[in-house]
């Protein structure tokens, strides 16, 4: 599998009055294109839904990235592929059946994630990882952007590592929580692969740029044995 670090700016710590152009601005660089779906019950935080995903589709060429913190995914994560996301993360606290849902989501036409919170051991949702196209480590407690990275949540990167080397996998494993200069190839170290990135990116005088930085980063700092 092609392990070369996916950079996925979130939009989260852009300016929304602005997003098509804070898109625009991370274009030729970005990989992906981070979108976090907060629906004040999984958890505190409101930020945007489906109409945004649908006019931000129409607006950049990027993939989005789309990660769904919110309760009944089963019911709301199918429209987000249909709408032309590229990647639908949903989270393992919230859904009941993560095989189904993600073969659902592969059915309407984008890959399937499953989000792992930082609470939550990573041990029971292994078994999950050949139904799913990208695991997602939260590397802070999910629902707020700006956060501290917490490297004692790299422990459950290296273990979802070892299974997807162990079992001849191809899965993503994205890394969300405070990834920044200092701290990305950390995450990279411990078998990450795609990098979630706001503050970083867009709190940055020229977010392309520390884009480039991120992944220039990341690279070596990956083991070879993969």
């Amino acid at each position: 599998m092609d392990r070369t670090p996916i950079i996925a700016p979130s939009i989260l710590a852009a300016d929304f009055s602005r997003l098509a152009d804070e898109v625009a601005a991370i274009e030729l660089t970005a990989d992906w294109v981070h979108v976090d779906v907060m629906d004040n019950h999984f958890v505190p935080n409101l930020t945007i839904g489906l109409p945004v995903v649908q006019s931000l589709r129409k607006a950049t060429n990027v993939p989005l990235d789309v990660h769904l913190m919110i309760t009944d995914p089963e019911r709301w994560a199918p429209g987000y592929a249909e709408a032309g996301a590229y990647n639908v993360t949903f989270h393992a606290e919230a859904c009941e059946n993560p095989a189904a849902l993600a073969k659902t989501l592969r059915a309407a036409g984008s890959k399937a994630g499953l989000a792992i919170d930082r609470d939550t051991p990573v041990e029971p949702y292994l078994e999950f990882l050949p139904y799913i196209d990208t695991l997602l480590i939260m590397t802070i407690k999910a629902g707020f952007g700006g956060q501290a990275f917490m490297p004692e949540m790299l422990g459950k990167v290296r273990d979802v590592r070892r299974r997807i080397r162990a079992k001849g996998l191809e899965v993503r494993l994205e890394v969300d929580g405070g990834i920044a200069a200092d701290t990305i190839a950390e995450a990279a170290e411990a078998g990450a692969d795609a990098f979630v990135a706001g503050t970083a990116v867009y709190g940055a005088s020229d977010p392309a740029e520390a884009v480039r930085r991120l992944r220039a980063l990341a690279a070596p700092a990956q083991p070879s044995h993969d």
